[in-house]
């Protein structure tokens, strides 16, 4: 698969009718355009999302997800591109999702995709794609769930998701990902700032990476102390996070990273974490997902004679808000 471009903007819904079972098996075999128009679909959010969740849940469950998150410096392009290329080299099929800032213009990726990752354009095993967050909290964008089992359906093996790396995107990116990839940097005081920010916690593989600067030895230490101190991987069978050295312009450490992600994967499936938390995943989708349909209809009812009636009961002290919302949330 070759790279293709970021979505049209959300101004473009629904401007062709579309033939998402078709959408779907060709994707399947692996097509480019057919995957590009089907993220475009779930990233629009027009009248055929629903349609294509639906034709995509009975397919995938394959791909290792890996997300990776950091401070904006700590090299998580160039890691990224280096990673892709060590697991071509083992025969896998790749996918590239590339969270970035939105363009207050135009609602699309301020980074495009063949900006990123030249080495690997026209390797039919790679597919990249940039996604917006369009505003969203935290920098991973709503439909990255979505874009993800597009690119599982399609065939890939590993998917990575590279964030933005600021407000709550590690976070965000540990409740999509099978396998959460936190990277820092030497020198920039990243080790006690990961434990006293709890990203610890959320870290199933720790890269510092830059090794090869002043300051590297420390931070290593500073995370496995941190990690012993927390205790999480006490517990048998408990997963305990490893740190890897890279320097990833160099491709230095990269192999010993795609090692751990594959060890990590291998946990997964022997010890029935990764089927939680394929559970758990689920869940929080459902919970979005109504979530949005509360408050389109809240956005329906919002200055209609029915909550005005509620309003003027609240003033006239014959109710209080608790009991009127909740007959607002009956009607709904």
């Amino acid at each position: 698969m070759t790279p293709e471009g970021p979505a049209s903007p959300p101004g473009r819904r629904g401007r062709d009718p579309v033939d998402v079972a078709d959408l779907v098996a060709r994707a399947r075999d692996g097509e480019a355009r057919a995957v590009a128009r089907l993220i475009s679909l779930v990233e629009d959010a027009g009248p055929a999302l629903p349609e294509v969740a639906a034709a995509l849940a009975p397919h995938g469950g394959r791909a290792q997800v890996v997300g990776l998150t950091g401070a904006p410096g700590v090299g998580k392009s160039t890691t990224t591109t280096a990673l892709v290329g060590v697991l071509r080299g083992r025969g896998l099929r790749v996918g590239v999702l590339a969270v970035d800032p939105s363009s207050p213009f135009s609602g699309g990726a301020l980074l495009g995709d063949r900006v990123r990752m030249q080495d690997h354009a026209g390797d039919d095993g790679v597919y990249i794609r940039s996604m917006a967050t369009r505003g969203h909290l935290g920098g991973l964008a709503w439909a990255t769930p979505q874009a993800l089992r597009v690119l599982d359906v399609a065939g890939c093996d590993v998917v990575l998701v590279e964030t933005v790396g600021v407000g709550q995107s590690e976070l965000e990116v540990a409740s999509l990902a099978d396998t959460t990839l936190v990277l820092l940097a030497p020198g920039m005081g990243d080790g006690i700032q990961a434990a006293k920010a709890g990203i610890l916690e959320v870290a199933d593989v720790l890269v510092v990476n830059k090794a090869d600067r002043e300051g590297a030895d420390r931070t290593v230490r500073d995370l496995r102390s941190a990690l012993a101190l927390g205790g999480r991987h006490e517990a048998p069978g408990a997963w305990c996070p490893p740190v890897v050295r890279t320097v990833a312009t160099a491709g230095t450490g990269v192999e010993d990273l795609a090692r751990a992600l594959a060890e990590h994967r291998a946990w997964l499936a022997s010890s029935g974490e990764g089927d939680r938390r394929r559970a758990a995943r689920a869940a929080r989708e459902i919970e979005a997902v109504a979530l949005t349909g509360l408050r389109e209809r809240m956005g329906q009812v919002r200055g209609s004679a029915a909550l005005g009636a509620l309003a003027a009961q609240v003033v006239a002290g014959r109710t209080d808000p608790f009991r009127a919302a909740a007959l607002l949330l009956d009607q709904l």
